[in-house]
């Protein structure tokens, strides 16, 4: 089998090679036309080449004239060639042919890296794929044929939209909007900064660089810098995926290549126009300024409707599943020509229509297309971005370039200065409003990542000769930063993210324990936000959530689906993972408990799923429940009414809160004015907990004394802190008051301590005035508080008695 094969993939690599010559001089040849164009010639075509007969009319078909039509072509006979049993038309079937030999090359080239992990893990795989193309490129132009060029519309209508169309559908869509002002800053204040910067400082270097030089005006250097400025995201997808940094720093470089191509659109066009006018005034520059607005924007819309429509028609697709693949694409496809018809931005219309599409398509379609249009997409990106890196080094060899040493020099240095000051800046002033800050590890990160790609090589090869003559000059330099971010940059980055301990990603499962409490805390959040009367993010995400619930589902998600709870739907596409899993493991036979039995029927789905049965209820019984909710729980969502001291009510405990108050300032007062030579060291307050330990454990230590009567008491409460609100001092009496000297005795026992009786249910310890609020006890405490002068200690002489 394969030597008969073998003749026929001789011919056809000869054929491809040498297209419609040395296989035309052997006359049993003989290759036939194009069969798209047909037509005859008369007395036959040279070089061997047998036209195809005139199609016969209808007298000659006719029976009675048969026999002299073979009369005439006996006569004729020694004129025919022979039937040409083997032909070949290159030219017929080369674009496709082509293509297909490009594509196969480019999954060949993806193959051999990833066989050999020595070279893989060194250099990147983009690094890798432009050396192909400069090796591809080089042979083709020794051979002596034109290499092919990477076409801008090539680009941008084919191979861009798989690459974007893959990151927006499959968009971590929870980390982007938590980032989105981030995002923002970076994309649209950031490439403002490149651009301008970078073209400001390139017209200097014009002016003063040579004769060269001093030609190119302020609109082509600001034009060159809007093209060179902004981040490629294919190059960012290809570099940041290899090294597996965290999901913080991906998203944030990730998402500002995506959303900066409405700022590069914008300046792109604008400086184009004005570069064909002869004086720009300020309403070009105020429509310039709103273009940006439309063309962002508009983008979104576009996608967004695209989304819901593609979103709508799943709906309706339970009985033809083999389609559900095909409308994700055509629509999201459909969304990005639309978007390039009114000169929107293309790349934000895919983004919206995939993130739009994606949870009310997936709620749809069967587990099976949701495989499908993953795989598909994860291939078709894989290979687009493959080929872009091969038609880069191929379109290196094979363009025209113009070197000056002082401009491409100067554009590599400026674009390095321009990212790093503009990431610090940025960041800046954003961490004044991160609750997680961008450490400078991050920031370097940030600015190290700032890669350039086939993008800026696409606009600047859509420039017209006649108005930018400098066009190739672009170009050369334009190759060579792509080259030095993606070379340099793109292979340093892996070792020094792990020199400065970088956080990498995690890959960890998420489990329902982790969407139980991600869902907790955002109820949580919200809630705070409800109770402050901040109207942050979590509360529009709420609102959005229930607009989403309460009409969205309805209209886009067919069946009880469209009721169902977020975290069930979770449950479920995780037992249908677990499932897959297991099958493809081949432990089916040994299923773990865990799975339960709808894992099960999701592995071999042999009958149709029975629908989820709902208790009926009646009427009555539905009003009575009801009434209970509506009478127990609490409305969390209502607002107090605002504050306004004219409608205040009076509040009857005032007073009384005012005069404890006072009694606790007064306290605190007195207590600061205690004078520091205190006779006897004050002891360190137990907590309430201690005292009452102390009281159960040895109760005969706090019993009043048998010759204590005329002893002055202090009682105190034991559940309370030694406060001086605690302190009873209406109990206590001096000694040698009512004419009595004071017994040796006395001085010897000193104070007697009584536990506090404990107050009745009924009464209240803060507004229930008590014996020590009187005028007599007030004095009292103050002539206690001031025990009299001592004389100061001698030196040497220990502040404590050792017999104390």
């Amino acid at each position: 089998m394969a030597a008969l094969l073998l003749p026929w993939v001789l011919l056809v690599l000869l054929g491809s090679l040498l297209p419609g010559q040395g296989l035309q001089a052997n006359p049993m040849l003989a290759s036939e036309p194009s069969r798209r164009h047909p037509a005859p010639l008369p007395g036959g075509e040279p070089g061997g080449i047998t036209a195809a007969p005139p199609p016969a009319t209808a007298q000659e078909m006719h029976p009675l004239n048969k026999q002299a039509a073979n009369h005439s072509g006996e006569g004729h006979q020694k004129h025919r060639k022979a039937f040409p049993v083997l032909g070949i038309d290159y030219d017929h079937v080369r674009i496709p042919f082509e293509i297909s030999l490009w594509i196969l090359l480019a999954c060949l080239m993806k193959l051999g890296f990833h066989v050999i992990p020595s070279v893989s893990n060194i250099v990147p795989e983009s690094c890798l794929l432009i050396v192909v193309g400069l090796l591809v490129g080089g042979l083709i132009k020794g051979v002596g044929e034109k290499p092919p060029i990477l076409r801008s519309e090539i680009f941008f209508l084919f191979l861009l939209p798989p690459i974007i169309l893959d990151a927006g559908y499959f968009l971590p869509l929870r980390q982007f909007t938590e980032n989105l002002g981030t995002i923002l800053i970076f994309a649209v204040v950031g490439t403002l900064w490149n651009a301008f910067f970078l073209g400001g400082l390139m017209y200097a270097v014009c002016q003063i660089g040579g004769s060269g030089l001093n030609h190119i005006g302020l609109l082509a250097n600001l034009l060159f810098g809007s093209i060179i400025s902004a981040v490629d995201p294919v190059a960012v997808l290809a570099v940041f995926e290899e090294i597996h940094i965290n999901e913080l720093l991906h998203i944030l470089v990730f998402g500002e290549s995506l959303l900066n191509d409405a700022v590069t659109v914008v300046l792109y066009h604008l400086f184009e126009e004005f570069a064909n006018f002869e004086q720009v005034t300020i309403i070009d520059i105020i429509l310039g300024f709103l273009s940006f607005f439309v063309v962002s924007l508009g983008g979104v819309f576009v996608g967004v409707i695209y989304g819901l429509v593609a979103a709508f028609t799943s709906r309706f697709t339970s009985h033809i599943r083999v389609i559900e693949p095909l409308f994700v694409f055509l629509y999201s496809y459909m969304a990005y020509l639309s978007a390039e018809l009114f000169h929107l931005s293309g790349i934000m219309a895919l983004i919206a229509s995939g993130v739009v599409m994606r949870p009310y398509v997936e709620a749809n379609i069967s587990h099976k297309s949701h495989t499908t249009i993953k795989y598909f997409l994860k291939m078709w990106s894989s290979v687009s971005e493959t080929l872009i890196f091969i038609f880069l080094g191929v379109s290196t060899v094979a363009g025209q370039h113009y070197w000056n040493w002082t401009f491409v020099i100067s554009t590599l240095l400026f674009c390095l200065i321009a990212r790093v000051l503009g990431v610090l800046v940025l960041t800046w002033f954003i961490n004044k409003f991160r609750i997680v800050k961008l450490t400078p590890k991050d920031q370097f990160i940030i600015a190290y990542g700032g890669l350039r790609g086939a993008i800026a090589f696409s606009l600047c090869y859509l420039l017209d000769y006649e108005h930018f003559d400098m066009r190739d000059m672009f170009l050369t330099a334009i190759i060579t930063v792509i080259f030095f971010t993606v070379f340099v940059q793109g292979m340093t980055i892996r070792p020094l993210v792990d020199l400065l301990a970088v956080k990498k990603k995690q890959e960890t499962k998420r489990s329902i324990n982790e969407e139980i409490h991600t869902q907790f805390l955002d109820h949580l959040l919200t809630g705070i936000e409800d109770i402050c009367g901040h109207y942050g993010h979590h509360h529009w995400k709420d609102k959005l959530n229930r607009f989403n619930k309460k009409y969205v589902k309805k209209c886009l998600i067919a069946g009880e689906r469209s009721k169902e709870p977020q975290l069930i739907a979770f449950y479920h596409k995780m037992e249908m993972k677990q499932a897959i899993e297991l099958v493809e493991s081949g432990g089916l036979g040994k299923i773990p408990s865990a799975v339960s039995t709808v894992s099960i029927q999701n592995i071999n789905p042999k009958n149709v799923p029975v629908e989820r049965v709902i208790p009926v209820l009646s009427k009555d019984k539905e009003e009575e429940i009801r009434k209970i909710l509506r009478n127990n729980l609490q409305k969390t969502r209502q607002r107090l009414r605002s504050y306004n001291r004219h409608t205040l009510v009076a509040d009857p405990y005032e007073e009384a809160w005012n005069q404890m108050l006072l009694r606790r300032q007064k306290a605190r007062q007195m207590e600061r004015s205690k004078p520091t030579y205190l006779t006897v060291p004050a002891h360190k307050l137990d907590s309430p907990t201690m005292s009452r330990a102390r009281i159960g454990s040895d109760p005969l230590a706090y019993e009043p004394k048998p010759d204590s009567e005329n002893l002055p008491i202090i009682t105190i409460d034991p559940a309370s802190p030694q406060s001086p609100e605690s302190v009873d001092l209406s109990n206590e009496v001096p000694k040698g008051c009512g004419g009595l000297p004071p017994s040796p005795e006395e001085d010897e026992e000193g104070l007697v301590m009584r536990v506090k009786e404990p107050s009745s249910p009924g009464t209240d310890d803060v507004f229930t005035p008590g014996t020590s609020d009187s005028p007599s006890s007030q004095r009292m405490l103050r002539c206690l508080s001031d025990p009299g002068p001592r004389p100061e200690p001698e030196e040497g002489e220990p502040f404590i008695p050792k017999g104390q």
